[in-house]
This record gives C-alpha cells, structure tokens and sequence, in this order.
C-alpha cells in the first residue's frame, strides 16, 4: 500500500512524524513524502528518507497514493486527481460546511473525517481533538502572559507584594482542564465555568474555584461538546459571568457547539468593563468566538483589552502537536487497516462515525446506508 505524507499549506504541523514511518516501512508498506512537508515541525526530508520514505513531488503523490492522511484537506482541484478508490484522512469539519462531503466524493474515494469520530472510550487513543486541544489550552495561557502587562505569581519582597493574577477559564473541557493547570503552575488565582456538571470534580481536583449557574441543561450524549441552553440560564449565566470576568486578568475561552456558532458568552459591555491592560483569548474564534469583540486569527484592543482571537494554538508548538497526531493516525491505522490492508469495517463506531464519503456516495449524517460487513481494499505493498 501506498501512503502519502504531504505539506499542508497552511499549518507547521505534519500528519506523520518519524516514529510512524518507521512502522509503515517495516510492514512494507511504501511511504512517500512531499519535500519539506515536515520541515517546520523540526523534520527534515533527510530524516524522513533514513526512516525508508522516498521523496516525491506533491502531485504525483496525490495521483499514486492508497491512502493520504493530512491535517486539513488536500485542495477541491487535487481531490478531483485522486487514485481511484483511494482513502483520505483529515478534519473535514463537515458539520461546519457540509458542502465538503461532495467536494471529496470524487472517484469512488473513501472519506473519513477526524473530527466526527466518537468521543467515547473506545476512541481515545484516536481522539485528535483532544490531543490538539490539550496543547492549545497550555498556550493560550502563554499567549495571555506575552501581553499581560502585570506578574502573574504572588511577589513578596521588601518593597510590598504583589497580589496574583486572576484567571477565569471558560469551557473546563480538554483545552480548558490544561489552561488550568497552566495557570496554577504560573501561580495565578484561577476560577472556571462550564455548563457541564460533570466538570466541576475535574476543575477543583485542579485546584481551580469551580463557577456554578443552577439550571444547566442535561449534556448526556453530546460527546464532550457544551450543549444548547434556555434563555433563562443563558440569562443567568450572563450576569454571574459578567461579574467574574470585571475581576479578572486573563480570560481563556473554549466553549463550542458542534456544526453551530460558538456561543457568545463575553458582550462588549463585559469587556468594556474589565480593567486596561486584562487579556481574553478566544480558542472558539474559528466558529464565531466566545466574545463579541473576537476576530479570528487577530489580535484586537479594546479599551485597553487584549483579545486574541486563535483556535489553532496548537500548531504554534508543531514539534509536540505533530508527534501526537501521528500517535493519533497510527491508531487510526489499528481501525482502518488492521493487518496492512485497509478494511472498512463500518461495525467498527469509529470508522462508521468518521466515514463521511464511501463508494461514490455521500454518507455523512446517513450512516445508517454503511454495511457493518467487512469490505477489504487490498494494495499492493
């Protein structure tokens, strides 16, 4: 089987790192690689072809390839050159723009979509999002302190002290876990919200004070995402949370609803009132952000406050966030080609819950029409 690695075109990360390679070579498998498609991840194209990868050019490698896993999707145009039969692999986000399904249904491909598979047990060895959200999580809070013009820490010296910072974390779901425990570390006085009820013993085992609103809809079966709430609670919500956030230093936000606009949770009147010179970083600006000041992939000032508008944090730390969605894609591979020929056994939930193209049809949100019978697509190795 053939396997391609390609340079994304916007992001430092790569999809397969070394150690995977390796493992792909030694099950005879043939690896090509686009040059430099690791190089900003601190791979070189020396280091990818000792491992037993052999350069190609990115066209080619689209052509000629069984299966190609990326970050984000090859373009529409190279989507229509694929091999016939082919598999991609990628965050397709198809629930924020269903029109990609049919873009990648081109020639009999077969289309699995990361960001769809279950947030459950059975998926958490594959689960990119949680890799990549825990990564961002820490950042945001580095990010807060780049332009935090206060100590964040308690100072005591002779000349006085120095009170810490107050941090206030928004969605306690991975990203917001890690930008807890990043923010206890650098000895800030951290305080989190989420609707989820069941994030308030992992917000205090943290250390962290866990803000509570009465009232909150049940989240059962939302796969980790924060739910839909009544405009009573959001009413609620809004008041308790504008109080927090005029106190606060720094506020991360990371509440998403999936395949819907991220809720809008800090008003311009909020951030009109916190102090001059207090940070919010937005990790929900790539669906509409938490604030309404939020622009994505922007740094913005108002009234003398911070606000950073950045989702993909994790690729800013490409090194680390490459080699765990490598360790992601190679459990993936454990799925989807479990003794080195790809199987797409839709009994499987995560090949069946990520599968949104198959056979020439598009089958996101119809999964019902995938076969639970196993259908093999032998390569040649």
């Amino acid at each position: 089987m053939q396997i391609g690695v390609l340079k994304e075109l916007n992001d430092n990360r790569v999809a397969i790192a070394l150690d995977l390679i390796k493992k792909l070579v030694k099950d005879s498998h043939q690896v090509v690689f686009e040059s430099e498609a690791g190089v900003k991840a601190l791979i070189t194209d020396e280091m990818y072809s000792e491992a037993g990868a052999t350069k190609m050019d990115r066209a080619s490698i689209i052509k000629s390839s069984d299966l190609i896993m990326t970050i984000s999707p090859i373009t529409a145009a190279e989507a229509a050159t694929i091999k016939e039969g082919a598999t991609l692999v990628a965050l397709f986000q198809p629930f924020n723009t269903p029109e990609v399904c049919e873009t990648f249904n081109k020639n009999k491909a077969t289309v699995y979509s990361l960001d769809m598979i279950p947030r459950s047990t059975i998926a958490q060895a594959v689960d990119v999002l949680s890799s990549m959200a825990s990564i961002s999580g820490y950042k945001a809070v580095l990010k807060a302190t780049e332009v935090f013009p206060r100590y964040m820490p308690m100072l005591s010296s002779a000349a006085g002290t120095i009170p810490p910072a107050k941090a206030l974390i928004i969605g306690a779901g991975v990203a917001g876990l890690q930008a807890i425990a990043t923010a206890k570390r650098m000895g800030a006085q951290v305080e989190a919200f989420d609707t989820r009820a069941a994030a308030k013993e992992e917000v205090m085992s943290l250390g962290a004070k866990f803000v509570e609103v009465e009232g909150a809809s049940d989240d059962k079966g939302a796969g980790g995402y924060a739910v839909e709430q009544s405009e009573e609670y959001k009413k609620r919500q809004q008041e308790l949370v504008a109080q927090k956030i005029q106190k606060a230093d720094i506020v991360i936000t990371t509440a998403q609803l999936r395949g819907r606009p991220a809720p809008k949770i800090i008003t311009k009147e909020m951030v009109d009132a916190m102090r001059p010179g207090s940070v919010i970083v937005d990790l929900a600006s790539s669906t509409g952000g938490n604030c309404e000041y939020t622009k994505d992939q922007q740094t913005v000032i108002e009234n003398g406050v911070y606000i950073i508008g950045d989702s993909e944090l994790s690729a800013q730390i490409p090194e680390q966030a490459s080699q765990l969605f490598s360790r992601n894609m190679e459990n993936f591979l454990k799925f989807l080609a479990p003794k080195g020929e790809i199987v797409h056994d839709f009994s499987s939930p995560v090949l069946r819950g990520s599968c949104i193209a198959y056979g020439g049809n598009v089958v996101y949100g119809n999964t019902d029409s995938l076969a639970p019978a196993k259908e093999e697509t032998k390569s040649e190795a």
